[in-house]
Protein backbone atom coordinates (compact mmCIF):
# COMPACT_ATOMS: atom_id res chain seq x y z
CA UNK A 1 0.00 0.00 0.00
CA UNK A 2 1.32 3.43 -0.94
CA UNK A 3 1.97 5.94 1.85
CA UNK A 4 -0.53 8.33 0.23
CA UNK A 5 -3.27 5.68 0.42
CA UNK A 6 -2.53 5.15 4.10
CA UNK A 7 -2.69 8.89 4.79
CA UNK A 8 -6.01 9.11 2.90
CA UNK A 9 -7.46 6.25 4.96
CA UNK A 10 -6.36 7.91 8.25
CA UNK A 11 -7.82 11.28 7.17
CA UNK A 12 -11.06 9.52 6.14
CA UNK A 13 -11.26 7.80 9.55
CA UNK A 14 -10.73 11.10 11.38
CA UNK A 15 -13.50 12.75 9.31
CA UNK A 16 -15.77 9.77 10.07
CA UNK A 17 -15.06 10.05 13.83
CA UNK A 18 -15.81 13.79 13.78
CA UNK A 19 -19.06 13.06 11.89
CA UNK A 20 -20.02 10.41 14.46
CA UNK A 21 -19.40 12.84 17.35
CA UNK A 22 -21.52 15.55 15.71
CA UNK A 23 -24.21 12.93 15.03
CA UNK A 24 -24.15 11.89 18.70
CA UNK A 25 -24.45 15.55 19.77
CA UNK A 26 -27.58 16.06 17.68
CA UNK A 27 -29.00 12.65 18.70
CA UNK A 28 -28.98 13.85 22.32
CA UNK A 29 -30.78 17.04 21.24
CA UNK A 30 -33.32 14.98 19.25
CA UNK A 31 -33.92 12.76 22.28
CA UNK A 32 -34.49 15.70 24.63
CA UNK A 33 -36.87 17.38 22.17
CA UNK A 34 -38.88 14.19 21.50
CA UNK A 35 -39.09 13.30 25.21
CA UNK A 36 -40.13 16.91 25.87
CA UNK A 37 -43.03 16.73 23.41
CA UNK A 38 -44.04 13.25 24.67
CA UNK A 39 -44.24 14.75 28.19
CA UNK A 40 -46.05 17.87 26.86
CA UNK A 41 -43.22 20.35 27.34
CA UNK A 42 -40.79 22.11 25.04
CA UNK A 43 -37.33 20.62 25.68
CA UNK A 44 -34.16 22.68 24.96
CA UNK A 45 -35.18 25.84 23.08
CA UNK A 46 -33.06 28.73 24.38
CA UNK A 47 -29.63 28.44 22.72
CA UNK A 48 -30.00 29.85 19.20
CA UNK A 49 -32.68 28.51 16.86
CA UNK A 50 -34.73 25.70 18.55
CA UNK A 51 -31.91 25.09 21.06
CA UNK A 52 -29.63 23.78 18.31
CA UNK A 53 -26.43 24.67 20.21
CA UNK A 54 -27.57 22.97 23.45
CA UNK A 55 -25.45 19.77 22.97
CA UNK A 56 -22.26 21.82 22.48
CA UNK A 57 -23.10 23.92 25.55
CA UNK A 58 -23.57 20.73 27.59
CA UNK A 59 -20.28 19.32 26.29
CA UNK A 60 -18.33 22.46 27.18
CA UNK A 61 -19.95 22.51 30.62
CA UNK A 62 -19.08 18.86 31.34
CA UNK A 63 -15.49 19.02 30.12
CA UNK A 64 -14.79 22.26 32.01
CA UNK A 65 -16.08 20.94 35.35
CA UNK A 66 -13.64 19.83 38.05
CA UNK A 67 -12.55 16.19 37.90
CA UNK A 68 -13.22 14.29 41.14
CA UNK A 69 -10.41 11.97 42.31
CA UNK A 70 -11.66 9.28 44.68
CA UNK A 71 -9.41 8.34 47.61
CA UNK A 72 -10.40 4.65 47.62
CA UNK A 73 -10.71 4.02 43.88
CA UNK A 74 -8.33 1.95 41.77
CA UNK A 75 -7.15 5.15 40.19
CA UNK A 76 -5.69 4.13 36.82
CA UNK A 77 -8.54 1.75 35.98
CA UNK A 78 -11.06 4.32 37.20
CA UNK A 79 -9.51 7.08 35.08
CA UNK A 80 -8.84 5.18 31.85
CA UNK A 81 -11.90 2.88 31.54
CA UNK A 82 -14.26 5.64 30.19
CA UNK A 83 -11.56 6.74 27.71
CA UNK A 84 -11.01 3.18 26.46
CA UNK A 85 -14.76 2.54 26.28
CA UNK A 86 -15.19 5.62 24.12
CA UNK A 87 -12.22 4.72 21.88
CA UNK A 88 -13.48 1.17 21.33
CA UNK A 89 -16.92 2.42 20.31
CA UNK A 90 -15.33 4.83 17.86
CA UNK A 91 -13.20 1.99 16.49
CA UNK A 92 -16.28 -0.10 15.65
CA UNK A 93 -17.40 2.70 13.30
CA UNK A 94 -14.59 1.70 10.92
CA UNK A 95 -16.97 -1.09 9.90
CA UNK A 96 -19.31 1.30 8.03
CA UNK A 97 -18.95 -0.09 4.47
CA UNK A 98 -18.04 3.01 2.46
CA UNK A 99 -17.09 2.37 -1.15
CA UNK A 100 -14.05 4.63 -1.01
CA UNK A 101 -11.14 5.68 1.17
CA UNK A 102 -12.01 3.37 4.06
CA UNK A 103 -11.00 0.01 5.49
CA UNK A 104 -13.39 -2.68 4.23
CA UNK A 105 -13.39 -5.83 6.35
CA UNK A 106 -14.11 -9.21 4.82
CA UNK A 107 -14.73 -10.39 8.39
CA UNK A 108 -16.72 -7.32 9.49
CA UNK A 109 -19.37 -9.18 11.50
CA UNK A 110 -16.69 -10.98 13.57
CA UNK A 111 -14.96 -7.65 14.23
CA UNK A 112 -18.27 -6.15 15.39
CA UNK A 113 -18.96 -9.04 17.80
CA UNK A 114 -15.38 -8.91 19.15
CA UNK A 115 -15.47 -5.16 19.85
CA UNK A 116 -18.89 -5.29 21.54
CA UNK A 117 -17.61 -8.15 23.75
CA UNK A 118 -14.60 -6.06 24.84
CA UNK A 119 -16.97 -3.19 25.71
CA UNK A 120 -18.52 -5.40 28.42
CA UNK A 121 -15.19 -5.68 30.28
CA UNK A 122 -14.64 -1.93 30.18
CA UNK A 123 -18.11 -1.33 31.59
CA UNK A 124 -17.45 -3.78 34.45
CA UNK A 125 -14.03 -2.20 35.00
CA UNK A 126 -15.62 1.25 35.32
CA UNK A 127 -18.05 -0.08 37.96
CA UNK A 128 -15.46 -2.08 39.92
CA UNK A 129 -12.67 0.51 39.94
CA UNK A 130 -14.91 3.20 41.50
CA UNK A 131 -14.95 1.04 44.67
CA UNK A 132 -18.54 1.96 45.49
CA UNK A 133 -21.26 -0.57 46.33
CA UNK A 134 -23.74 1.03 43.94
CA UNK A 135 -21.31 1.14 41.04
CA UNK A 136 -20.20 -2.50 41.55
CA UNK A 137 -23.85 -3.64 41.61
CA UNK A 138 -24.59 -1.60 38.49
CA UNK A 139 -21.52 -3.02 36.74
CA UNK A 140 -22.47 -6.62 37.59
CA UNK A 141 -26.02 -6.13 36.37
CA UNK A 142 -24.80 -4.53 33.16
CA UNK A 143 -22.34 -7.40 32.65
CA UNK A 144 -24.99 -10.11 33.11
CA UNK A 145 -27.46 -8.29 30.85
CA UNK A 146 -25.01 -7.50 28.06
CA UNK A 147 -23.45 -10.98 27.94
CA UNK A 148 -26.91 -12.61 27.93
CA UNK A 149 -28.18 -10.54 25.02
CA UNK A 150 -24.93 -10.86 23.07
CA UNK A 151 -25.69 -14.59 22.74
CA UNK A 152 -29.09 -14.01 21.13
CA UNK A 153 -27.68 -11.13 19.05
CA UNK A 154 -24.96 -13.39 17.62
CA UNK A 155 -27.47 -16.17 16.84
CA UNK A 156 -29.82 -13.72 15.09
CA UNK A 157 -26.93 -12.40 13.01
CA UNK A 158 -25.97 -15.98 12.12
CA UNK A 159 -29.39 -16.45 10.49
CA UNK A 160 -28.57 -13.55 8.17
CA UNK A 161 -25.04 -14.89 7.58
CA UNK A 162 -26.46 -18.24 6.50
CA UNK A 163 -28.52 -16.43 3.86
CA UNK A 164 -25.60 -14.46 2.40
CA UNK A 165 -22.80 -16.96 3.28
CA UNK A 166 -20.31 -14.13 3.95
CA UNK A 167 -19.01 -12.02 6.87
CA UNK A 168 -18.65 -8.94 4.67
CA UNK A 169 -21.23 -6.21 5.37
CA UNK A 170 -21.01 -5.02 1.73
CA UNK A 171 -22.70 -8.24 0.58
CA UNK A 172 -25.86 -7.35 2.51
CA UNK A 173 -26.72 -4.69 -0.08
CA UNK A 174 -26.34 -7.11 -3.02
CA UNK A 175 -28.70 -9.65 -1.46
CA UNK A 176 -31.37 -7.05 -0.61
CA UNK A 177 -31.74 -5.37 -4.00
CA UNK A 178 -35.12 -7.04 -4.67
CA UNK A 179 -36.50 -7.55 -1.16
CA UNK A 180 -35.37 -6.38 2.27
CA UNK A 181 -34.47 -9.03 4.82
CA UNK A 182 -36.94 -7.42 7.21
CA UNK A 183 -39.80 -8.89 5.15
CA UNK A 184 -38.13 -12.31 5.02
CA UNK A 185 -37.21 -12.31 8.72
CA UNK A 186 -39.79 -10.08 10.40
CA UNK A 187 -39.96 -11.85 13.82
CA UNK A 188 -36.15 -12.02 13.95
CA UNK A 189 -35.81 -8.32 13.10
CA UNK A 190 -38.08 -7.40 16.02
CA UNK A 191 -36.07 -9.66 18.37
CA UNK A 192 -32.90 -8.06 17.01
CA UNK A 193 -34.25 -4.57 17.72
CA UNK A 194 -35.14 -5.34 21.34
CA UNK A 195 -31.80 -7.19 21.83
CA UNK A 196 -30.03 -4.06 20.57
CA UNK A 197 -31.87 -2.00 23.18
CA UNK A 198 -30.77 -4.45 25.88
CA UNK A 199 -27.21 -4.44 24.50
CA UNK A 200 -27.00 -0.63 24.65
CA UNK A 201 -28.65 -0.50 28.14
CA UNK A 202 -31.61 1.53 26.90
CA UNK A 203 -35.15 1.76 28.26
CA UNK A 204 -36.99 -0.52 28.98
CA UNK A 205 -33.79 -2.48 29.73
CA UNK A 206 -31.69 0.26 31.40
CA UNK A 207 -30.84 -1.76 34.53
CA UNK A 208 -27.17 -0.77 34.46
CA UNK A 209 -28.30 2.78 35.23
CA UNK A 210 -31.37 2.01 37.35
CA UNK A 211 -31.73 5.47 38.91
CA UNK A 212 -34.56 4.48 41.25
CA UNK A 213 -32.70 1.60 42.90
CA UNK A 214 -28.97 1.98 42.06
CA UNK A 215 -28.52 5.78 42.13
CA UNK A 216 -27.31 5.89 38.49
CA UNK A 217 -25.57 2.50 38.57
CA UNK A 218 -22.03 1.83 37.36
CA UNK A 219 -21.30 5.50 36.51
CA UNK A 220 -22.30 6.92 39.91
CA UNK A 221 -18.77 8.09 40.81
CA UNK A 222 -17.99 9.62 37.43
CA UNK A 223 -18.34 13.33 36.79
CA UNK A 224 -17.20 16.02 34.34
CA UNK A 225 -15.20 14.70 31.35
CA UNK A 226 -15.32 11.00 32.37
CA UNK A 227 -19.12 11.09 32.58
CA UNK A 228 -19.26 12.88 29.21
CA UNK A 229 -17.15 10.10 27.62
CA UNK A 230 -19.43 7.36 29.03
CA UNK A 231 -22.44 9.34 27.76
CA UNK A 232 -20.87 9.75 24.29
CA UNK A 233 -20.01 6.04 24.16
CA UNK A 234 -23.61 5.06 24.98
CA UNK A 235 -25.13 7.31 22.34
CA UNK A 236 -22.57 6.40 19.66
CA UNK A 237 -23.44 2.73 20.31
CA UNK A 238 -27.13 3.59 19.77
CA UNK A 239 -26.27 5.19 16.43
CA UNK A 240 -24.07 2.23 15.47
CA UNK A 241 -26.73 -0.33 16.40
CA UNK A 242 -29.24 1.65 14.31
CA UNK A 243 -26.81 1.49 11.39
CA UNK A 244 -26.34 -2.28 11.85
CA UNK A 245 -30.12 -2.76 11.83
CA UNK A 246 -30.38 -0.79 8.57
CA UNK A 247 -27.50 -2.77 7.04
CA UNK A 248 -28.92 -6.16 7.99
CA UNK A 249 -32.68 -5.68 7.54
CA UNK A 250 -33.46 -2.46 5.68
CA UNK A 251 -31.61 -2.76 2.39
CA UNK A 252 -27.92 -2.56 3.31
CA UNK A 253 -25.58 0.37 2.71
CA UNK A 254 -26.17 2.83 -0.09
CA UNK A 255 -24.65 6.27 -0.46
CA UNK A 256 -27.88 8.22 -0.64
CA UNK A 257 -30.21 10.21 1.59
CA UNK A 258 -32.57 7.24 2.09
CA UNK A 259 -29.91 5.28 4.02
CA UNK A 260 -29.42 8.12 6.49
CA UNK A 261 -33.18 8.67 6.85
CA UNK A 262 -33.60 4.99 7.73
CA UNK A 263 -30.76 5.31 10.27
CA UNK A 264 -32.40 8.37 11.88
CA UNK A 265 -35.77 6.57 11.96
CA UNK A 266 -34.33 3.56 13.85
CA UNK A 267 -32.57 5.96 16.28
CA UNK A 268 -35.94 7.71 16.72
CA UNK A 269 -37.48 4.31 17.59
CA UNK A 270 -34.95 3.93 20.44
CA UNK A 271 -36.05 7.32 21.80
CA UNK A 272 -39.77 6.66 21.22
CA UNK A 273 -39.55 3.43 23.24
CA UNK A 274 -37.83 5.34 26.06
CA UNK A 275 -40.65 7.90 26.21
CA UNK A 276 -43.40 5.26 26.07
CA UNK A 277 -42.48 2.11 27.99
CA UNK A 278 -41.72 1.66 31.72
CA UNK A 279 -38.64 -0.23 32.93
CA UNK A 280 -38.78 -4.03 32.91
CA UNK A 281 -38.16 -6.14 36.01
CA UNK A 282 -34.64 -7.61 36.05
CA UNK A 283 -35.69 -11.26 36.43
CA UNK A 284 -38.15 -10.84 33.55
CA UNK A 285 -35.35 -9.43 31.39
CA UNK A 286 -33.25 -12.56 32.00
CA UNK A 287 -36.27 -14.83 31.49
CA UNK A 288 -37.02 -13.09 28.19
CA UNK A 289 -33.46 -13.65 26.98
CA UNK A 290 -32.83 -17.26 27.99
CA UNK A 291 -36.36 -18.71 27.79
CA UNK A 292 -37.78 -16.80 24.80
CA UNK A 293 -35.16 -15.15 22.57
CA UNK A 294 -32.54 -17.91 22.74
CA UNK A 295 -34.80 -20.83 21.65
CA UNK A 296 -36.62 -18.69 19.07
CA UNK A 297 -33.39 -17.42 17.49
CA UNK A 298 -31.93 -20.97 17.48
CA UNK A 299 -35.02 -22.34 15.73
CA UNK A 300 -34.99 -19.56 13.15
CA UNK A 301 -31.28 -20.15 12.57
CA UNK A 302 -31.97 -23.82 11.79
CA UNK A 303 -34.90 -22.81 9.54
CA UNK A 304 -32.78 -20.41 7.45
CA UNK A 305 -29.91 -22.91 7.31
CA UNK A 306 -32.36 -25.51 5.97
CA UNK A 307 -33.75 -23.01 3.42
CA UNK A 308 -30.24 -22.19 2.23
CA UNK A 309 -29.39 -25.87 1.82
CA UNK A 310 -32.59 -26.44 -0.20
CA UNK A 311 -31.94 -23.41 -2.44
CA UNK A 312 -28.33 -24.45 -3.08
Amino acid sequence: MLMMDLINIIIGMIILFIGVLIGVAFLTLLERKILGYIQIRKGPNKLRFLGILQPFSDGIKLFSKEQVYLNFSNYYYYYFSPILDFLFLLTIWMLIPYYFNMIMFNLGVLFFLSCTSIGVYLLLLAGWSSNSNYSILGGLRALAQTISYEVSLALIMMSTLFLIMDFNLMKLELYQQNIWFMFLMFPLSMIMFSSMMAETNRTPFDFAEGESELVSGFNIEYSSGSFALIFLAEYSSILFMSMMFVLIYLGGFSLNLMFYLKLVFISFMFIWVRGTLPRYRYDKLMYLCWKVYLPVSLNFMLLYLGLKMILI
